[in-house]
């Protein structure tokens, strides 16, 4: 299922152009995490894999750091993936503890993750993350404090199943962004909205739907990837694949993270004028599009996600050669 809304000429962001806007120049003279340090929140017993393709990707395009505050039971295996993530073995599902310990595990959880909030430009929350209640629970008490921190988030997966069921988690806040998929977006619209999804109308309805969460921006993904903060609305439908393999949601997650932060940076020197919230998303959808279609090239049918994210750096030299 895809979208069938279309982007005019008024809507077609100019992604390469804004690319090259907010990339940082590679520079001696700087030092490590002045390039962006991001944290994924999210892994459990069954997905390992989602956490690390999103953390991976913010490395691959050139973050300094990249963290995952994952379950107990994930951490060993997300460490067997790379050697580069710092991995956070602090998160608990429901079966590993009893009822009385629930309290004094989750403020254990929040002291952990107080430990390093600050230092985050970006946390990505739900790769992986599962729907364990307690889980969520704790989850939620993370996004919290850093909505208190003024710490942008990118929440995608099972953080929008989260955000859905908890919309004051993010209403009102313009640093959060939303990465449905056709589903998601789905249920966000009936939510908010009390409506079904119009794609006949599809531009004003997206508008209508960050505008109703308090003006988060929201990537809504499809065919075309759509951008709205409530107040303006963009489309990315440069480069693509047809191969639609599971875990280029988890590539997008991270990579809007780390442009969202060049992006910011940007903006407090004045360099930019458009919302970062708006200009990372379409820097990440724009790379991962052509990471996709570089990949796609190669492998054709057998394209895996994998396959994708060893196109990054690639696809960001050909497009902002350094």
């Amino acid at each position: 299922m895809q979208s069938v809304m279309s982007s005019g000429p008024s809507l077609e962001a100019d992604s390469v152009s804004i690319l090259r806007s907010i990339i940082p120049g590679l520079e001696s003279t700087k030092h490590k995490g002045q390039a962006g340090k991001i944290a994924v929140v999210g892994g459990c017993r069954e997905y390992t894999g989602a956490p690390y393709f999103s953390a991976i990707s913010a490395l691959k395009i050139g973050a300094d750091l990249s963290h995952v505050f994952c379950t107990k039971d994930a951490a060993p295996v997300i460490k067997s993936y790379s050697p580069e993530l710092i991995v956070h073995p602090i998160l608990e599902e429901s079966y590993s503890i009893r009822d009385e310990e629930k309290s004094s595990i989750s403020a254990k959880v929040i002291a952990e993750v107080e430990k390093w909030m600050e230092r985050f430009d970006c946390l990505v929350v739900g790769p992986g993350l599962g729907r364990d209640p307690f889980l969520l629970d704790c989850v939620s008490n993370i996004m919290k404090h850093a909505r208190e921190r003024n710490v942008p988030m990118v929440i995608d997966g099972d953080g929008l199943y989260l955000v859905t069921n908890c919309l004051d988690l993010v209403s009102g806040y313009p640093l959060a962004v939303l990465t449905p998929n056709v589903n998601e977006y789905k249920r966000l619209v009936q939510k908010v909205l009390s409506s079904e999804v119009n794609d006949e109308n599809g531009t004003d309805q997206l508008l209508s739907l960050a505008k109703g969460i308090g003006g988060v921006t929201i990537l809504r993904k499809g065919k075309l990837d759509f951008v709205s903060d409530g107040k303006t609305a963009c489309a990315v439908s440069i480069y693509g694949s047809p191969r639609r393999c599971g875990g280029q949601g988890d590539i997008l997650s991270g990579s809007v993270a780390v442009f969202l932060s060049w992006a910011r940076q940007c903006a407090a020197k004045g360099e930019v004028s458009m919302n970062p919230t708006i200009l990372g998303c379409v820097a990440g959808s724009a790379l991962l599009r052509h990471a996709a279609s570089m990949a796609f090239d190669k492998k054709k049918r057998s394209t895996l996600t994998s396959d994708i994210i060893e196109c990054l750096g690639r696809s960001l030299q050909e497009i902002c050669p350094v």
